[in-house]
């Protein structure tokens, strides 16, 4: 635990603490009354208001139109099950300034209701919502339906047997199974919403501000450093409230059922009802997933005079508004280092810690298990900043070295790397470590020789995970990316702030080449977890 601890204390307690410290007490002297003046302020509430609202009604939009799709991939089997299940994970995946990117392209000026019907929705909340359900249907099809994929469903056809109807049968004996998996995927959606950043910022502009959007305005525009601590520790408390209540309802959903295989429970739809469930949900899929993404493609080609790679060619050259100081193309190159960077650093910390958590017990480690997951909690952009505020002095002078982007994406990458290798760590039969001991192997050998070929694709889907989140983040890079290394989703955002043709394009430019790296990312990802051609499982 020494390492993930060490890591943690110095790039994320550290940076967050002085934000609060340099908020809270300016001058040496604690000024806690700041916290009652600020929550008392009307645009500040107006603005806790509307995050707490937009969370909420987002959780419900997305529950409402994915727990259908959940059933259908839970219980149906079709062709194309695997690609289309890949492709609806697509959005969680990408950086939110790319879902805002995509929504912009459909909804937006010149958008593709605004060409066909004079419509726009970027002024509106609903964009906002759309954007929200778009990035959080996976969560809700991957959390209910893998669990509806293993309920036996001879249970519901024994009430069936016994009288009762299709609808109560569901009712009494399915429902009550799903409650935890649907109260876990309502939390997570509500907890990604709830601190939606990318999304607000492209699409809200300055007539809906959510919590993190305006902890990034008071910090980077007005520099009110009391207001931002103030948030930050509302945004921290509030999460941190979510993530005790996720953490409740994983630890029932895990003990509380019997589950089959998957494959025991899955059948081709029967009845015409069936057929039209599939088809609404496809056609769903199609409209909420795959239009935004193919509008966003289809205007990153779409030039003046006409159909061409324009865009494309333009990213290669400095403007001359002089925004950047390199040409935007050089943003994909710059991505990549960080990430494959990040990556690393999220695996050997992530690896440390859940090998740590498997092999203790005790309240030290469950609080260390928590601790891992606060960076989730937390606003990127406090630590960006903070970052900016703590690490410019002996013996960590980071400000000026390409090191301090990855570490921001690492603290990101971490807890998917935990929450992505624990299980599979837990379950590795501690006497096969004990065997190995026996005859004579070293600790290194006996986790060479025993963990890692049980763990090994674990790790490499955990290492995907990892990549794909740093290659998106984007609250913490916004602030210390140097203006000569910009990543991607910094470069979207500088480029989706000018005005210009020319400007808007090489953002759908740019975006295009975001969303087939990250896709490209979670093919592979899906590949390893269906790949049934090693037995190391």
């Amino acid at each position: 635990m020494a390492l993930p601890v060490a890591f943690f204390a110095v790039f994320f307690a550290w940076p967050v603490v002085s934000i609060v410290d340099h908020g809270l007490r300016p001058d040496g002297d604690w000024r806690f009354g700041r916290i009652g003046e600020t929550l008392s302020r009307p645009d500040i509430l107006d603005v806790l208001g509307f995050t707490a609202w937009q969370a909420l009604a987002s959780t419900g939009l997305t529950l409402l139109v994915a727990l259908p799709g959940a059933y259908v991939f839970a219980r149906f089997d079709f062709p194309g099950k695997g690609v289309l299940r890949a492709v609806v994970t697509v959005p969680f995946v990408l950086p939110t300034v790319l879902v805002g990117t995509a929504f912009l392209a459909l909804v937006g000026r010149n958008g593709l209701t605004d060409e066909l019907w004079g419509l726009r929705l970027d002024t509106s909340v609903w964009a906002i919502l759309l954007a929200h359900v778009f990035f959080n249907y996976a969560v809700v099809v991957r959390t209910v339906g893998g669990l509806w994929s293993q309920l036996d469903p001879r249970q519901e056809e024994a009430a069936r047997v016994l009288g009762a109807s299709r609808f109560t049968a569901w009712r009494t004996v399915t429902l009550p199974a799903l409650v935890p998996a649907v109260s876990a995927a309502a939390l997570m959606v509500f907890l990604f919403t709830f601190t939606s950043f990318g999304v607000v910022q492209i699409l809200g502009g300055d007539a809906y501000t959510t919590l993190e959007a305006e902890i990034y305005r008071q910090t980077a525009r007005l520099l009110d450093l009391p207001t931002a601590a103030v948030l930050t520790l509302v945004q921290f408390a509030a999460v941190g409230a979510i993530l005790a209540l996720h953490a409740w309802t994983v630890r029932r959903r895990e003990t509380a059922l019997r589950l089959v295989p998957p494959e025991r429970t899955a059948r081709r739809p029967r009845g015409a009802g069936q057929w039209a469930l599939l088809g609404g949900v496809l056609l769903s899929v199609a409209l909420l997933i795959l239009l935004p993404l193919g509008v966003l493609v289809e205007r990153s080609f779409a030039g003046p005079g006409g159909y061409g790679l324009g865009y494309y060619r333009a990213l290669g050259s400095l403007d001359e508004s002089g925004t950047f100081l390199v040409p935007p193309l050089e943003a994909i190159g710059n991505s990549l280092r960080y990430a494959l960077a990040a990556t690393a650093i999220a695996v050997v910390i992530g690896g440390l810690a859940a090998a740590a958590l498997t092999r203790r017990a005790g309240r030290l480690v469950r609080g260390f298990d928590a601790l891992l997951m606060l960076p989730l909690g937390v606003s990127a952009v406090t630590v960006g900043f903070g970052f900016l505020i703590t690490l410019d002095e002996p013996p960590l002078d980071l400000r000026a070295s390409w090191i301090l982007v990855p570490l921001a994406q690492a603290l990101v990458g971490v807890p998917f790397v935990v929450r992505t290798m624990l299980p599979v760590l837990r379950a590795v039969d501690e006497r096969l470590r004990e065997a190995a001991a026996v005859l004579g192997a070293s600790p290194w050998r006996a986790w060479r020789e025993v963990d890692l070929p049980l763990v090994r694709r674990a790790l490499l889907i955990a290492a995907g995970f990892a990549f794909a989140v740093s290659l998106g983040e984007f609250g913490a890079t916004v602030f210390i990316a140097r203006p000569d290394s910009p990543t991607l989703p910094v470069a979207v955002a500088r480029l989706l702030g000018r005005p210009g043709e020319l400007n808007y394009g090489q953002a759908m430019a740019l975006s295009t080449i975001l969303m087939v790296v990250c896709a490209v990312s979670l093919l592979l990802l899906e590949r390893l977890r269906t790949d049934r051609t090693s037995g190391e499982f």
